[in-house]
This record gives structure tokens, sequence and C-alpha cells, in this order.
């Protein structure tokens, strides 16, 4: 995705999501994620918690409506592996990771498709946070892929 890097290509995706008049859960997912990586792109303290905020009320309304969406706790799992421990923002990443492993041993993947359950599959295992079991289970499905 060029918005990790690019804080116009951020913006603009943003602007284009957030003015849909109907937005389903997983909009509201890459909205969060767009949230999330304005604080990133921005310099201003201020700003940056406020954008995390935002993002976390976004994760939270998205996944209240499609609790089960492993895209959707991908994205809200990949920003709080990735924000500083030190600001509070990674209080679901067990819970995201045990509902996207118990999705995927269930083969729901939902809309995601082969190739986003593999990038999901690997950044777990990457990620060094998964259990001894849980690293096998996501082994195994990523073999048969």
């Amino acid at each position: 995705m060029n918005a990790i890097d690019s804080k116009k290509t951020t913006d603009s995706l943003y602007n284009s999501l957030n003015s849909m008049q109907i937005k389903s859960a997983l909009i509201i997912g890459y909205i969060g994620t767009l949230e999330a990586l304005k604080a990133k792109h921005t310099w201003n303290p201020y700003y940056k918690l406020k954008y995390l905020n935002d993002a976390e009320k976004s994760f939270q309304k998205a996944i209240t409506e499609a609790p089960h969406n492993i895209e959707i706790r991908f994205m809200r799992y990949s920003v709080e592996h990735n924000v500083p421990n030190f600001l509070g923002y990674n209080k679901n990443l067990k819970a995201d990771r045990e509902e996207i492993i118990h999705q995927i041993d269930k083969r729901n993947y939902g809309s995601a498709d082969n190739e986003l359950v593999k990038t999901i599959i690997t950044f777990l295992i990457d990620s060094e946070r998964c259990t001894p079991t849980e690293n096998k289970i996501l082994n195994q499905h990523l073999a048969a892929l």
C-alpha cells in the first residue's frame, strides 16, 4: 500500500472512503487504517494521538459490525503491532490474533482472497507474538494455500 509511505496518498484515500454515503464494516476498517497512517505522517503530537484515537474508534465500530472478519481484525492487529507500546494502543493484539487464527483454522476467510490470507498468516508468524501451537496451525494453513 502506497499510503504507508505517502501522506498525499493517505489523505486522498481517506477523503475518498470517508465521503462514501454508505460504509460497510470493511470500509470503516480501512478508514481506521488510514487514520492510523495519518498519525504516522503528522509531526504534531496532539494530532498523532487524535488520529490514533479516531482509528481505535473506527476499528471498534468495524469489528462490532463484523466481528469475524479477518481482514478488519488484521488491519487493527497490524496497527497495534506497530504502534509503540507506551502509547497503550495494543490492548486488542491477543484477541485479534486469536480470532484471526480461529477463523483461518475454520477456513472462514470472508472476502479475503488466498494472497491476502497468505499475507496475514506470514505477518502473524513474523510478528513473533504467536504461541508455538498457533504457529503450527498457521504454518499448516500457509502450506495448504
